[in-house]
Formats: structure tokens, C-alpha cells, sequence
């Protein structure tokens, strides 16, 4: 047994987040699937039923991934994943999280949202919670999966009126961050940040579910390759300051996560200070509505906080400005 022990599944964005993470340390650790085998173990460990669950040497059990991340980059410095120039290790918090909290909603939409994918999602599950010895009754199984899963759609922010901005959003953000790895062999240069860990989790399981996974390798073959990388990625190069990288990456900002993710997110973290149940904003002239979410709200006041204690560094304040998204850190 190691030190380590990662308690995951392969239908988590969140676990192959921390998985590709503890791969890229070159920590030695256990990928224990979830499933009625293990649950005990699981159980002992957990505080929420949900996945990834790190057992470490020196921590007390982690299930919240941006916080394994940090967690395991101050006890294993090298290779780094915090980019060089302090700019761009805040831009990779921002991107971490709009991956976390804004494209895993477009995850679960094209997972759970559409035939065929949620019924092929569904036996992969079950697969996974059975240790592949089935059920008799697999289509019953099945079925009350692909409901408990639908059940969660509007939690997460998938309601039918929504359904048009989160698709819009993917698209838009997939192409420009296609156009930046062309150039580029991580988000920020030669090797990964968080940002790279947490969107390749996201894209990693479009990629396994058949309607966005042929639109990814017919529309996005340089994101498609770097998240087949990203399963074990090294590193190939230094980080590369925000100044090599602008060209590119500034439409990132600007175009999408500006337009869609700071608004959405300052709106919901607005709605928990205010206690309401629902959050409500106008993105790109069009309401977006849902239950509001603690957990996005806490995340997001942290990257605030990041980026406020970096208010003197002139390239990331500039770059901000010129992305229109300075203000979501003002206040």
C-alpha cells in the first residue's frame, strides 16, 4: 500500500483532475475505483458521498480537487505547476475555476441532457459500481441512474432555458482555446498549471461520450490531443511570461469567460451573501437562471482574494482591463 491513495472514477472530471495532477508529481499513489467493493473504505474516510477522496501521508482526507491540488504543490514543489510569472499563476486560478463551476455545467448538459450519451454514461456507471459484474435487472439499473442524474441537471444549472448559452459558451471557448494550443503545449507555456488540470478533466469525459466527443476531434484537434496529453503530461518547456502568451490567450478572457463565467459567478456569490435560493443574471442579453451554489460562491471569493493581493502587478490589472474583467474583482 502507498502513501497516497486516491479514491476516484472515471465518469469524475474531478477525479482525473487529481489523478493526472499526482501523475505529473510523480507521486506514487492508488487509484481505487469507486464501487460497492470499496465503499467501505470509502465511507471511512469520507464527509461527502462524492469523489475524488485523497488519503495522504501527512493530511487529514481532501475531497475538494483545487484544494488536493495546492495541497500536494506545497508538499511536492517539482515539477511546478504555478507558472513563473505571477500574472499567470492568478490567470490559471481563474481558469481552474471557470472549469470547476462554469464548463462542467456544459459537461453535464452533453452527458446527461441527450440521447444517446446519458444511456451509454449510465452503463458505464454501472459498470464502475458493480466492478463489472452487472445486475440481472441492467436496464432498470440503468434507467435509475440516467433519472438521479437528469434529477441533478438543474442543480448544477442545466434548465431547458439555459440550454442555448451554456452550448454557445462551449463552442466559443473551445475554439479559441484550440487557436491558443496551436502555438502552445500547455495554457501557459511548456508544461501544466491547475488550469490545464481542471479544463482537461472537463474535456476528458466529453471526449469519452460519444455526440461531443466526435464535435471536439472534428472541430478542436489541438484541444482533443493536448487532453489525450494531459492523462500523463510531462513537462516540455519553461512557463512562458503572460507577454508570449497574450496574443492568444487574452480572447480566452475577453470573448468567454468575461462574457459567461465572472458574471454568472459574481451574480451567484451576490445570491449566497444576499441568502437567496436562486441566482439570476443577463448573459449576453439573455437571462440565466438557476439554484444558487455555495460551494461556487466560496470558490469564487477565493480567487477574488487572489487576484486582489496581486492589485499591484501592472500585467495582470492590464490584462484585466483589456479583458473587460476587471471590474468582477473590484468590489
Amino acid at each position: 500500500m502507498t502513501a497516497y491513495r486516491l479514491f476516484g472514477a472515471e465518469t469524475s472530471p474531478y477525479s482525473l483532475k487529481v489523478r493526472s495532477f499526482l501523475t505529473y508529481k510523480g507521486v506514487e499513489f492508488d487509484w481505487i475505483g469507486r464501487s460497492q467493493a470499496t465503499e467501505e473504505e470509502f465511507q471511512s474516510h469520507a464527509k461527502v458521498p462524492t469523489v475524488p477522496l485523497l488519503v495522504s501521508p501527512n493530511r487529514a482526507p481532501n475531497q475538494d480537487s483545487t484544494d488536493i491540488l495546492s495541497c500536494v504543490e506545497s508538499d511536492h514543489s517539482e515539477p511546478s505547476s504555478v507558472p513563473d510569472d505571477p500574472a499567470c499563476a492568478v490567470l490559471a486560478l481563474i481558469l481552474e475555476d471557470y472549469a470547476d463551476e462554469w464548463l462542467n455545467k456544459v459537461m453535464f448538459l452533453q452527458r446527461w441532457g441527450q440521447k444517446p450519451d446519458r444511456e451509454a454514461a449510465a452503463d458505464r456507471t454501472m459498470e464502475q459500481l458493480f466492478d463489472g459484474k452487472l445486475p440481472r435487472a441492467k436496464k432498470k439499473t440503468r434507467d435509475q441512474i440516467v433519472k438521479r442524474m437528469r434529477d441533478r441537471l438543474p442543480l448544477v444549472g442545466v434548465e431547458k432555458k439555459n440550454e442555448k448559452t451554456l452550448k454557445t459558451s462551449f463552442e466559443r471557448f473551445t475554439a479559441l482555446l484550440n487557436t491558443h494550443l496551436e502555438n502552445n503545449l500547455f495554457i501557459f507555456g511548456g508544461r501544466p498549471s491547475v488550469a490545464d488540470f481542471a479544463l482537461a478533466g472537463q474535456y476528458a469525459q466529453m471526449l469519452a461520450d460519444d455526440t461531443p466527443g466526435a464535435w471536439l476531434r472534428d472541430n478542436a484537434p489541438f484541444v482533443t490531443a493536448w487532453c489525450e496529453f494531459m492523462d500523463a503530461p510531462k513537462a516540455g518547456a519553461p512557463f512562458k511570461p503572460l507577454d508570449e502568451l497574450k496574443e492568444t490567450l487574452l480572447p480566452l478572457f475577453k470573448d468567454e469567460i468575461a462574457v459567461t463565467y465572472l458574471p454568472w459567478a459574481a451574480a451567484n456569490l451576490q445570491a449566497t451573501q444576499d441568502k437567496q435560493d436562486r441566482t439570476s443574471v443577463k448573459i449576453e442579453k439573455k437571462a440565466f437562471e438557476q439554484v444558487t451554489q455555495h460551494y461556487a460562491a466560496t470558490s469564487f471569493k477565493s480567487v477574488q482574494k487572489a487576484v486582489r493581493r496581486l492589485n499591484d502587478n501592472e500585467a495582470l490589472t492590464g490584462f484585466l482591463d483589456e479583458a473587460d474583467a476587471k471590474s468582477f474583482f473590484d468590489k
